[in-house]
Parts: structure tokens; sequence; C-alpha cells
């Protein structure tokens, strides 16, 4: 008998293809891995500012943690048991990235603009304008 005969009267045909799936996407992590370890971390990081060092950090724990989490599920262990606190750094981050991309209020000009707007009456109007206003009788 071959191996591949061994192997399919191991475990039922009708996962067989979800298997050969699993199969290509572990070979894809497989290389996306060594691509990654390929540089190394120090030079990595100088080329990269501290928020992009921060998101670095938690794509390689989040990596690790999925992987942590497929490793348990296939010892027969409720993953979701186990506490996940990456996903509240990631927030956590993203709130960061997000203030920075916000617009920012220029005081200066916010207070110039509102300042220009308002009406402010000077002396030359205060003396020229002495007629009564409408609907006040004289006394």
């Amino acid at each position: 008998m071959s191996e591949d005969e061994n192997a399919s009267e191991e475990y039922p045909t009708e996962i067989h293809d979800y298997l050969a799936t699993f199969e290509k996407s572990l070979g894809s992590v497989d290389e996306m891995l060594k691509t990654m370890m390929s540089v190394s971390r120090s030079e990595l990081l100088q080329k990269l500012d501290p928020l992009e060092q921060a998101k670095l950090d938690l794509v390689s724990v989040y990596t690790l943690n999925s992987m942590f989490w497929v490793y348990l599920a296939t010892q027969g262990i409720n993953p979701k048991e186990h506490p996940e606190r990456i996903r509240t750094y990631m927030n956590k981050v993203k709130e960061i990235t997000d203030k920075k991309k916000a617009s920012r209020l220029d005081k200066g000009a916010a207070s110039r603009f509102v300042k220009n707007a308002l009406w402010e009456p000077n002396a030359e109007n205060e003396h020229s304008s002495k007629t009564p206003a409408k609907g006040k009788k004289r006394q």
C-alpha cells in the first residue's frame, strides 16, 4: 500500500478536501514566516516609527496566538476558555492611528474666524446712529 492509501484509511474521506486546503494554507503560512524571518528584527524595527513597530509586534503576537488557538483545538481543548488580551491592545493601537488621522483644530485660526465673523461696534458707528430704535416713543 502507498502512503496516500494509508492516510486515507486514517480519516473519513469526506474531509479529504478540507485537509488538502488546510495543508495548502499551512504551506502559505510557512512561506510567509520564512520571508519574515529572513530579515533581522532589529533591522526591520529601525526602519519603522514607534506606531508601526507596535503594529508589527501586535501582528506577530496575534499570529502566534492564532497558531496556539489552532493547536489547542487540535488537542481537543476549547480555545475559548483561554483569555485573549491581544485584541484589546490591537484596538488601542487602532485608536491611536485613528487619532493621528483625525483633523486637528487650529485654535488660532478658529479664534480669528469667530472674531471676524462677529460684529463689533466701533466709535464711528456709535456716534452716527443716534436715531432711536423703532417702536420706542420719545419722552
